[in-house]
């Protein structure tokens, strides 16, 4: 654990009993609107905030002396990160300065005092960049068709640019975990590959660093504690009120898989971070052909299901998480 995960434990949890300590969605009446200033609140912000904690301390996300880009689109996940950011300047011994950037691609009807007023309000330098990524997005795609793609490429080169303009070490998304499966199951659906979006990368400009320090938080808690705070969110009219998109899909079949199953999102977010590659497909990460009987360790990729013993295979799978 590294010093942002342990002064986010020692500030947020040393009160907190057992109990306490457990996903507030997981209790009872999870579903009952969250109130700030109240016990339930409380326990979703520490919730989240010890989970971003422990993602920035598993993926080595932020340093000391750090300038990150805190990239704010005026959705709920945008407005949770920075508003965790913040508060781990506060505990944590690292030094690590924030700048709040907003990229307005000149959207008909986008409200551009919102982000700026907030930005004025909480107190953080920010820039607001204006490109009008919209005109090109609306000549160059045909009406009905996905604009989400170029839309996201036009978005990422202009704030790489900016990035490196103003000197930042490290940018800052606001994807969460339920993005992280979701972009997993479209690139196997979809890509024929596995892979998803990782907490942590090097750009497609090979310069600038990603992260996503939200990447172990659900989105279900993310909208919960955007309401309770009352954050000014600013819709995505462009892309997000596309109906049949491939995510959306991903989306619904996830959330139809939370309520009836669980176990399996968080079996299948484990899985991405427990990999054997002897027992995958992939002869670039193993090699078939020279490997040889007795040599390394004893591979125990197959005993989960060798057995038919739904018992066995069910603690199995719960000891993994």
């Amino acid at each position: 654990m590294n010093d942002i995960a342990a002064a986010v434990q020692l500030s947020d949890l040393a009160g907190l009993d057992a109990q306490d300590q457990q996903d507030p969605s997981g209790q009872p009446g999870h579903n009952e609107v969250t109130v700030r200033g109240s016990r339930r609140f409380e326990l979703l912000e520490k919730s989240i905030r010890r989970l971003t904690g422990r993602a920035i301390a598993d993926f080595d996300m932020i340093k000391d002396g750090d300038v990150i880009m805190a990239c704010m689109s005026g959705g709920a996940d945008s407005y949770t990160m920075l508003d965790t950011l913040r508060y781990l300047q506060t505990v944590a011994p690292v030094k690590f300065e924030i700048i709040a950037v907003n990229l307005d691609q000149k959207q008909p009807g986008f409200p551009e005092h919102v982000l700026p007023q907030y930005f004025e309000r909480i107190g953080i330098p920010y820039r607001i960049v204006e490109e009008d990524t919209y005109s090109i997005v609306k000549e160059k795609i045909a009406p009905g068709k996905t604009t989400c793609s170029l839309c996201s490429r036009l978005r990422r080169g202009i704030l790489y640019r900016v990035a490196k303009e103003m000197g930042v070490t490290k940018i800052a998304l606001g994807h969460h975990r339920d993005d992280i499966l979701h972009t997993f199951m479209l690139n196997m659906f979809y890509g024929g590959k596995i892979k998803t979006m990782p907490p942590k990368l090097i750009a497609d400009d090979g310069e600038n660093v990603v992260i996503r320090p939200l990447a172990y938080v659900r989105e279900a808690d993310i909208k919960k504690y955007a309401a309770a705070m009352e954050f000014p969110i600013i819709p995505c009219n462009l892309c997000g009120s596309q109906p049949n998109l491939q995510r959306q899909a991903m989306r619904e079949m996830l959330n139809e898989w939370e309520k009836h199953h669980p176990l399996w999102i968080k079996s299948m977010f484990t899985a991405m971070a427990n990999i054997t590659p002897s027992h995958m497909l992939d002869r670039s990460l193993f090699d078939f052909a020279q490997f040889k009987p007795g040599q390394g360790k004893e591979a125990s990729g197959d005993t989960l299901f060798d057995r038919d013993d739904k018992l066995d295979q069910s603690q199995s799978v719960i000891n993994l998480l």
